[in-house]
């Protein structure tokens, strides 16, 4: 058989364990060795932020950067209606969190001021994007929400799964379900 046009007259590709081999090379040239001193400061880095180490790892892999801020929506946190209050588990692992600016983002119809009042342990809350909403406004309202802070070093904590979409318009580190990060 003739290889056709833009063919390079190479190997076959088309076996499975060819194509393990060749993105288990890639990886291993592409992954770096971390000395063991720089493992151990990114595992207690991560159990600082209150994260298992492969999540951390994968966000730094990522974006290159460490976290400097959670975001957490007002249904990450269950404080949402007709019960408006921060549930003592939840309050406890958000004030466990060490190194990071903890930010609200209040889910209609619950307002900015009464998250913040609900959940003392949050640094700051601001109104969250609406669900269904425009993609620009939702950018506007999460960098609202983060300021200055490089957004490629800020997680999304959520409980909707149109809240991951916050993540895209605010360009943020990433999205970690509520579930997860709240082990429940």
């Amino acid at each position: 058989m003739t290889a056709g046009p833009g063919h390079n007259g190479g190997p076959a590709m088309a076996g499975v364990s060819w194509r393990k081999h060749c993105w288990t090379a890639a990886r291993e040239r592409l992954l770096p060795t971390l000395p063991i001193e720089v493992v151990r400061l990114r595992v207690n880095r991560a159990k600082e932020l209150g994260l298992d180490y492969r999540t951390y790892a994968g966000i730094r892999a990522t974006t290159g950067q460490d976290l400097v801020a959670f975001l957490f929506s007002s249904n990450a946190l269950r404080v949402i209606h007709p019960r408006p209050m921060l549930e003592p588990d939840r309050a406890a692992r958000l004030a466990a969190i060490g190194g990071a600016a903890r930010i609200g983002l209040a889910v209609a119809p619950l307002r900015a001021d009464l998250l913040a009042q609900l959940a003392p342990e949050l640094d700051a809350a601001f109104a969250a994007p609406a669900h269904l909403g425009r993609f620009p406004e939702a950018r506007a309202r999460v960098r609202a929400a983060i300021g200055r802070m490089p957004s490629d070093a800020v997680l999304l904590v959520g409980d909707h799964p149109l809240e991951a979409e916050w993540c895209a318009a605010g360009r943020l580190a990433g999205y970690l379900s509520a579930d997860r990060f709240f082990g429940t």
